[in-house]
This record gives structure tokens, C-alpha cells and sequence, in this order.
């Protein structure tokens, strides 16, 4: 049995990037970047008004403006502005050749086409987007494995840009391994409901891939032939269940006869011991243990990091931090475990410890404590590194 630690240098050691594509940005949403972005012009493109009001040249000595004109947003004005003239602007509109400061529409008493103004604090330059402030033809905009939430897809928008090079969508295989799950519907004595292909399937929806369920009854001959299947077209497989080593745990042994190669069966952690990976003709395999929590927090601790890797991400891993315990904590065992916690005013606060296969303290979670093999105790104020959880 390995540490965390060495599972995770094996597993990134076997990480081979998705291809490119060229991709609309609407379809980009929480992708990684294959390539350096830069700017294709200024940001703003031009000098213009932050506020409605008045545009007008800068002199101290001036103290009343003549309006000869307006402009809106999207509007420009042909005829550029002498001393002591002013243009009635608009929020996003372009200053006219001349015009330096804009004067807030609030502070402006206007008596005909003259205005006069009453704000003391005003100066040159006062409420105006530069050309250029932001970002400067040329300038990197994001360096390569950037991730392209929301907000940067809006502004690699504002730059007129219509798609982006990423990589293409994984293809992830879902094998759900047991006899004892159904469907939803009258259950059968001795039976469960399944609940690990759709929690996964939530998940993979929004890592952006294309995953297909593939439920496997516990049969040598039938496993092999699902495991062949998502080998070749999948560029993931996930499996559930039959990753331990009694009578009906076949992940292993099926893997192992196909001539697959177990990069590592068994970590020292709680929960998800059985933990297996595996490359199957070049394709990687996650085999996770059937216990729903196991199955969450595998896939947040080491399957998440390894799809975004796959797919460019520089920083693949959850985001972290360490962050002082609001409670005194001791576990047990030699183990090193993932607990669910609520960070709250800056500290701390771990839930309660539910077993593998329970979830409710995990949905209240919004992110997990790694508590180390090596370290048993920790006391109020200690710090504990946090795994942020993908809300």
C-alpha cells in the first residue's frame, strides 16, 4: 500500500494531453487554454466616458463650458472641442478629439447651452477610461492552461474575439460494477438503489465531457467485455465497485488478464483504501471503491485533477490553503484521511465523521481537510491544509 503522496506522482506520471481544437467561446466555458492569448488591440479601444455627463477640455481657469453637442454610446462626435466647450456624453460613449474630463451630470447646473459645475474634487483626466488602461495590443492576456471561467470568456469578448484554442472534450466511460443495485422503482428485497453512475455523471457534466454509463453484473467474461468496450473509444474509464480483493472484487484480476498495467492498487488513506490505477492500452482507469463517499471524494482528491490535467489545466490540483482548526482534533489509525469541513471566518470547522458510504455531511461540506498519515492530533489554532471543493 503507497502513501497519497506517491499515488498522486504515479497517476500525473501517466497523464496524456487530449488534441486541440478551435472552439466558439459560448462552448469554452471552464476549459483550459492551449495557447498563449494576447491582445489583438487596446482595451479600451478608446478614451471614454465612465459616467453620464459633461466632456470638456481641462483648463483651471476656465469655470463655464458652452455644450455644442452630445454624444451617445456607440456614437462618436466628427468636430473636436475648443477651450471652453463641452459635449453633453453618455456612459461608454467616445470623448471627442479634445475633451480630457468628464464631469458628473449630478454636479452640473445648466442654464440654456452653458454649464457651470459644483464639484470641488474634480480634476483632469476625472472620469475617463483610458485607451489601452487595461491591456495593450500584444499583451498576454492568459498564459497557456488558464482557466476560462465565466468571466474570462467575457473578456476575451470584449476584445472581439470569437473562439479559442482548447482541448477537445474527454471521452470518460462510467462502469458501474455489482448485482445489487436497480433503478428507481419498487425495491427488491436485498437490493439498493444505484446512486454512484448519476453522482458521477452530475460531476462529469461540469468538467465539460462526454461520458456514457455502462452498468457490469459481477461476471468475469462480461467485465472484460465492458472494460474492452470503454478501452476503445473512451479516453477515461471510471469503474465503481469490485475494487477490493474478495470473491467478487474482478477489477483486478479482469484488468490484469487483458494485460493492462496496475500503477497502483491499495493507498493509505480514508476513505478509499482500495483505490486502483491502471492503463489499459495506453488508456488510464480509475477503479473506486462502490461506497458513494469513497466514490465523491476519490474523484474530487485525485480523478478531477487528472481529467483537468488532461485537458491543459496549469493548475490542476484543488485550490488549498492552509487555515487554523476551530475545534482540537485526534484520529486514529495510521491512515491519512479526508474529512469534510465548512470554512467559516477564516477557520475550520470539520463535520461529522460519516462512514464510506454516507453522503449527508459531505453535501453540507465546502471543502475537505487533509489530515497526514504522520501527524494524529492537532489542537485549537493549528493549521490543516484545505481542499477547496469545485462550487
Amino acid at each position: 500500500m503507497i502513501t497519497v503522496e506517491e499515488a498522486r506522482d504515479r497517476m500525473m506520471n501517466q497523464v496524456r494531453a487530449l488534441g486541440k481544437e478551435y472552439t466558439h467561446l459560448v462552448s469554452a466555458g471552464h476549459r483550459y487554454t492551449l495557447e498563449d492569448v494576447v491582445a489583438p488591440c487596446d482595451h479600451p479601444l478608446f478614451d471614454m466616458s465612465a459616467v453620464d455627463g459633461y466632456a470638456f477640455r481641462w483648463a483651471a481657469d476656465v469655470t463655464k463650458w458652452y455644450v455644442v453637442g452630445e454624444v451617445a454610446a456607440g456614437h462618436v462626435l466628427t468636430e473636436g472641442l475648443a477651450l471652453g466647450e463641452c459635449v453633453r456624453i453618455f456612459t461608454g460613449a467616445a470623448l471627442p478629439v479634445g475633451a480630457d474630463t468628464v464631469v458628473m451630470q449630478e454636479h452640473v447646473q445648466r442654464i440654456s447651452e452653458t454649464i457651470t459645475h459644483s464639484d470641488q474634487r474634480l480634476v483632469q483626466g476625472a472620469n475617463v477610461r483610458r485607451r489601452g488602461e487595461q491591456l495593450r495590443e500584444g499583451e498576454l492576456i492568459f498564459t497557456r492552461g488558464s482557466d476560462l471561467t465565466p468571466e474570462a470568456i467575457g473578456l476575451l469578448a470584449t476584445f472581439g474575439m470569437d473562439g479559442v484554442v482548447v482541448s477537445e472534450r474527454p471521452n470518460v466511460a462510467l462502469l458501474i460494477t455489482g448485482d445489487e443495485f436497480q433503478k428507481p422503482g419498487t425495491l427488491i428485497q436485498g437490493r439498493i438503489y444505484s446512486s454512484n453512475d448519476r453522482m458521477l455523471a452530475a460531476a462529469l457534466e461540469r468538467v465539460d465531457s462526454n461520458w456514457w454509463v455502462r452498468p457490469c453484473n459481477d461476471d468475469h467474461a462480461k467485465l472484460t467485455e465492458a472494460i474492452q468496450d470503454a478501452a476503445s473509444s473512451g479516453d477515461l474509464i471510471i469503474s465503481t465497485g469490485g475494487a477490493s480483493v474478495g470473491d467478487h472484487d474482478l477489477i483486478e484480476p479482469v484488468l490484469r488478464s487483458l494485460g493492462a498495467t496496475i500503477h497502483f492498487h491499495g493507498v493509505a488513506q480514508k476513505p478509499g483504501k482500495p483505490m486502483l490505477f491502471a492503463t489499459l492500452n495506453g488508456v488510464p482507469f480509475f477503479g473506486l471503491p462502490g461506497n458513494p463517499r469513497a466514490v465523491m471524494v476519490l474523484f474530487y482528491e485525485y480523478v478531477l485533477p487528472f481529467l483537468r490535467a488532461m485537458q491543459g489545466a496549469r493548475e490542476p490540483w484543488p485550490r488549498n490553503e492552509q487555515l487554523p482548526i476551530a475545534e482540537a482534533l485526534t484520529v486514529k489509525g495510521d491512515r491519512a484521511e479526508f474529512r469534510a469541513v465548512q470554512v467559516r471566518g477564516g477557520c475550520v470547522h470539520f463535520l461529522r465523521d460519516e462512514g464510506s458510504h454516507m453522503l449527508r455531511s459531505l453535501v453540507d461540506a465546502d471543502a475537505m481537510a487533509y489530515l497526514p498519515a504522520e501527524r494524529r492530533s492537532w489542537q485549537v489554532g493549528d493549521p490543516v491544509e484545505v481542499h477547496y471543493l469545485p462550487r
